[in-house]
């Protein structure tokens, strides 16, 4: 209500936790920035949640194209059962990680991610 305030901060990644920053928006779409546990929580109070908020590397790092534990996250998600993540993100999301690793000089597991693809075209 408008007599009401914030009395809390919002949940942000720890890697803007103590730098002080307020973070309200984010770029893409006016979705806020928000921690990877905090989603999991929305996740688990609603299983039709958003994976894609929820997979965003940045809810987790300060580098955008960090998808490490983003791809592992989903696929725990997936061997639980969630499976609303449309088929371009998921296919965005392979291919990122497994670029990643190849760019690292990884390329066997970044094979090993491409397997991963759901759509085999």
């Amino acid at each position: 209500t408008s007599e009401c305030e914030k009395y809390a901060c919002c949940p942000l990644p720890p890697y803007l936790e103590d730098s002080g920053c307020v973070v309200e928006e984010d770029d893409n779409g006016g979705r806020p920035l928000r921690d990877v546990c905090f989603h999991l929580l929305k996740l688990y109070s609603d299983r039709s949640y958003e994976l894609e908020q929820l997979l965003d590397p940045r809810s987790v790092t300060s580098e955008p194209l960090d998808f490490r534990l983003s791809w592992h996250l989903w696929e725990v998600l997936r061997a639980l059962n969630y499976c609303h993540l449309s088929r371009q993100s998921w296919g965005v999301l392979n291919a990122s990680y497994a670029a990643q690793l190849e760019s690292e000089g990884l390329w066997e597991w970044a094979v090993f991610i491409v397997l991963h693809e759901p759509d085999t075209q």
